[in-house]
């Protein structure tokens, strides 16, 4: 009986995370969770093609779903952007998800995130970026809608870097705070019609990324198109690339940046 249930719930799992796999966004986080109970594990890398030269970053990542509601990411990066490839630092991001209306096909979800980082490297942009380069704090709202095959997400977030004066270099700026804010999109592609939950997903995104650092008013915009596949409901494998559209922000590390990822979940899995 109990084995009967684990895999009437594996079933439901793998057709929720089919049907709403349109907002796995490969460059920022949807409004929803996880399935509670759950645990996922990550391998990101990163390649930078303007510092000059090419430099790559490579973040491994563990997320747990507590519970519909709530879910926590602990990242670690590590890269060679100061010479040797060496752990810089690391990181962890939670989201309360606050909101949660539903209808057929389609579902509206808000929510609340807040993320600390930690970084050894050296301050050298405006940029605050807390996945790897500045220590920091940061919180915001995501909020993301399900319309169909067609999901929508607009995220709006402000970050806190922390000031340390022994790893300023001499001459260049050190980081205050930041405002930042996205808009995603993500389509559905296959399968055209779900049969079952061990279907390959197809998806498409474009994303929209930004920053203003509102001391200067210096800003810039990226592009972020992706693709996504899914496989048997538990495995990811994103592909993506962002560029500057639009811009006035000096120095930026990730203005031509790929990134590749692998995904596996591990459902119902915590007790």
């Amino acid at each position: 009986m109990m084995k009967k249930l684990c895999v009437m719930a594996l079933i439901i799992t793998g057709a929720f995370t089919t049907a709403f796999s349109q907002e796995l966004y490969v460059f920022t986080e949807p409004a929803s969770n996880m399935p509670s109970k759950s645990i996922g594990v990550r391998i990101t890398n990163e390649g930078m093609f303007n510092n000059p030269g090419f430099v790559s970053r490579t973040i491994p990542e563990v997320m747990i779903g507590f519970n519909k509601n709530l879910m926590m990411h602990a990242q670690a990066f590590l890269s060679d952007m100061d010479g040797n490839y060496r752990l810089e630092g690391g990181s962890l991001y939670a989201k309360y998800r606050f909101i949660s209306l539903d209808e057929a096909q389609s579902h509206f979800r808000a929510s609340a995130f807040g993320r600390i980082s930690t970084s050894k490297r050296p301050t050298y942009t405006k940029d605050i970026n807390l996945e790897g380069d500045n220590s920091g704090l940061q919180g915001g709202l995501i909020f993301t809608q399900l319309l169909h095959k067609l999901a929508l997400s607009a995220t709006l977030g402000y970050a806190h870097a922390f000031q340390n004066n022994e790893r300023q270099v001499v001459g260049m700026p050190q980081p205050k705070n930041m405002l930042s804010y996205s808009l995603s999109s993500g389509y559905l592609v296959l399968p055209v019609v779900y049969k079952d939950y061990k279907q390959p997903n197809f998806n498409v995104y474009l994303e929209l990324l930004g920053k203003t650092d509102p001391q200067s008013g210096k800003s810039y915009l990226d592009l972020a198109p992706a693709v996504q596949m899914i496989l048997n409901s538990t495995t990811r494998i994103d592909l993506g690339y962002r560029f500057q559209a639009a811009g006035n922000l000096e120095g930026r590390y990730t203005k031509n940046m790929y990134m590749i990822r692998a995904e596996f979940n591990f459902f119902n899995v915590l007790k």
